[in-house]
């Protein structure tokens, strides 16, 4: 058992009748880190972040967050805790500042225009916080959910899915904003569908399948359970970037000597 582990969660189970979805689910994920949760569509994923997150009664086992148990004091575990679905749940008629403000009345916070103000600046958000909402891409929107999210600084924050539909410009601006979140302290457990998502993101990985969490380690642990592959001579073609950088120069350098290929200018 790790001692500094906000969340603990120990032989959780939770069925819908004749379906057992979560089938005594073990994990603890250390303050301050990301720990992104694999599954498929149906391994209990969004069930077990609803029950940390008080929205679910658990059928068996136990659970806390940050020091608090999910069932007997889930007051305080909503106090500590933001959560962040699969679908941006922002305010399209008002502003990104205004989306900001609202949240931090909503939480009883002093100066809310300040909260909003430092929360913009911290996600890149500033040059757009007079526009409204319906104005933005879908990663904006999406830094703006997890914006309003940290709205009172909570210690832990779960992220269902962040960047389902979005385009890969905007998984990349969330990815950044999820990583900043870490580096300030905040402990993570994110759910994904996406393995280079883990793989960017992720201190630990655990995989949930049928019920239980099989596998649980670093990317480097994980990689271990398969044998090293063998490897065999075989001719590379050039990528599209190894021929944008031999055209245009060697990576910050000077251009590389080429022939006509048939580019015009």
């Amino acid at each position: 058992m790790t001692v500094d582990a906000t969340i603990r969660v120990d032989g959780l189970e939770k069925s819908y009748q004749a379906l057992d979805v979560l089938r005594g689910v073990d994990l603890e994920v250390e303050r301050g880190s990301i720990v992104a949760l694999l599954g498929s569509n149906g391994a209990g994923k969004t069930t077990l972040v609803k029950i940390l997150s008080t929205l679910l009664q658990p059928g068996g086992g136990s659970a806390s967050v940050n020091g608090f148990d999910v069932v007997t004091e889930a007051a305080q575990v909503r106090e500590s805790i933001s959560l962040t679905g699969q679908f941006a749940a922002v305010d399209e008629t008002l502003t990104g500042r205004e989306n900001l403000v609202l949240v931090a009345r909503l939480r009883h916070l002093a100066d809310p225009g300040r909260v909003a103000d430092g929360l913009l600046a911290r996600f890149q958000l500033a040059d757009a916080a007079d526009r409204r909402v319906s104005t933005y891409s879908g990663g904006m929107r999406r830094r703006l959910d997890i914006a309003m999210s940290l709205s009172g600084n909570p210690p832990v924050i779960f992220l269902d899915e962040p960047t389902t539909g979005l385009d890969p410009q905007a998984r990349v601006e969330v990815w950044q904003a999820v990583k900043e979140l870490a580096g300030r302290g905040t402990t993570v457990l994110l759910t994904t569908q996406y393995l280079d998502e883990a793989e960017q993101l992720a201190d630990r990985i655990a995989i949930l399948h049928e019920g239980r969490i099989i596998v649980n380690g670093t990317l480097a642990e994980l990689r271990q359970l398969l044998p090293p592959a063998e490897v065999e001579y075989v001719e590379k073609q050039p990528t599209l970037e190894d021929v944008f950088f031999a055209v245009v120069g060697d990576r910050g350098g000077e251009p590389a000597a080429a022939g006509p290929i048939g580019i015009d200018n």
